[in-house]
């Protein structure tokens, strides 16, 4: 079928349109971290526990807390956390080197459902299970978004954790400001806020012995 010329520009002229709206749509979505604002801000990590000894099955917490140490509000307190020398799909799995396999994660802890929680001030450390979930984890599935934290105010987060695979590990932290590295979390000094637990994990059962009075002791 013959089109007619004067067709045939107007068809152009519409693509052409369509297009450029499309374009212009497209430039015009606001970039996500464009509220983000640039600088740095001081915090402290007043609290960071992790037992260095565990055994398989056996559940273990743990426990940063950070304080806002500076004058300004952080837009977001992101910790990253990750397991070994390299980050894998997971805060708390390890990248396998083997070839072949079709998913290369493996883990080595199992972070409880509803953690991290955060505890407040009413809420003991013997009652961490009834603390409100943070709800934290991103896009970024080893790193956790705690929102804004004003001057003075902290965020006292709880990762609740059972080992599934004996060994010795390295697990680090690291502490941001933000989630797109224009906001950048501080120590006193300037420095960057990070640091590592070395936890060995045991497959040996524990080794139990029953007292004179009866009761039955845990010896680690």
């Amino acid at each position: 079928m013959r089109v007619p010329g004067g067709l045939r520009v107007g068809v152009a002229a519409l693509t052409i349109t369509v297009l450029g709206l499309a374009l212009a749509a497209c430039g015009s979505e606001p970039r996500r971290d464009a509220d983000e604002p640039s600088g740095n801000f001081p915090v402290d990590v007043s609290v960071a526990s992790f037992p260095s000894r565990q055994r398989l099955a056996d559940t273990s917490d743990l426990r940063l807390k950070v304080e806002n140490t500076g004058k300004k509000t952080v837009p977001a307190l992101a910790v990253t956390i990750y397991t070994g020398d390299t980050k894998a799909a997971g805060s708390f799995n390890m990248r396998s080197e083997q070839e072949g396999l079709a998913d290369p994660n493996r883990p080595i802890w199992i972070l409880e459902e509803d953690f991290p929680r955060v505890l407040t001030p009413e809420t003991p450390l013997t009652e961490v299970g009834k603390a409100p979930s943070a709800g934290a984890e991103t896009a970024q599935t080893d790193t956790y978004d705690f929102g804004p934290v004003r001057p003075g105010e902290s965020v006292d987060a709880v990762w609740r954790l059972t080992p599934v695979k004996a060994g010795t590990y390295t697990v680090h932290y690291e502490i941001a400001a933000g989630l797109y590295g224009k906001a950048k979390a501080v120590t006193a000094d300037g420095g960057k806020v990070e640091g590592e637990f070395v936890v060995t994990v045991s497959d040996k059962p524990p080794k139990t012995h029953v007292t004179d009075s009866g009761k039955v002791e845990t010896v680690n």
